[in-house]
């Protein structure tokens, strides 16, 4: 009988299997995710806007190489009618270049905070504030803070020399005044 436990005891004990890789996240669930949607609004709103803006635009070109061609019944002794505007005609571009530049503009920051991972304000700020090393200063444990007090005081005494420059150069300056009266006046008796 005791032959016979050993081996029932290792059928008993499954062998161990090597441990999973973590699942990835598929790119749908990170498109679809309530960050990502906020992210992407302003990409798809800009995109929006400019495919709009640059059909508005196409039907303006048209429009205007459409009014040169003269009528089907038109004589072809006559040149067309054609009447041109040109304030209006240059109030149209400029609004049309406007939408164009400024949908793209959108969509571009649009795309590029989507790229960054930021969706908020308060990101943007802690990214670029990092980014330029201006979070650590004045916080605990970096020695920042002599730093930044040694700096308070400098901008101080500099602030403080430059009052007392203006000052002087007042007392100066109304020193010069009375001199200049006193001397007109010799010359009026004279």
């Amino acid at each position: 009988m005791s032959s016979s436990s050993p081996s029932t005891q290792s059928q008993s004990q499954p062998e161990p299997q090597p441990p999973l890789p973590p699942k990835r996240p598929s790119f749908l669930s990170n498109v679809t995710s309530p960050r990502a949607r906020k992210q992407l609004t302003l990409f798809l709103a800009g995109s929006t806007f400019l495919t709009l803006s640059i059909l508005a635009t196409r039907r303006a070109l048209n429009r205007r190489r459409l009014s040169i061609f003269p009528a089907y019944y038109h004589p072809s002794n006559a040149p067309p009618r054609v009447t041109i505007n040109g304030r209006v005609e240059a109030l149209e571009a400029l609004s049309l270049a406007t939408t164009n530049a400024v949908s793209f503009m959108m969509m571009l920051t649009g795309g590029v905070l989507w790229a960054a991972d930021i969706s908020s304000l308060k990101e943007l700020k802690g990214s670029v504030r990092g980014g330029l090393g201006l979070d650590r200063i004045g916080k605990e444990g970096t020695g920042d803070v002599e730093e930044w007090e040694e700096f308070e005081e400098w901008l101080a005494s500099t602030l403080e020399r430059k009052r007392g420059r203006e000052k002087r150069r007042a007392r100066e300056r109304e020193k010069d005044k009375e001199e200049g009266e006193g001397e007109g006046a010799d010359e009026e008796r004279r």
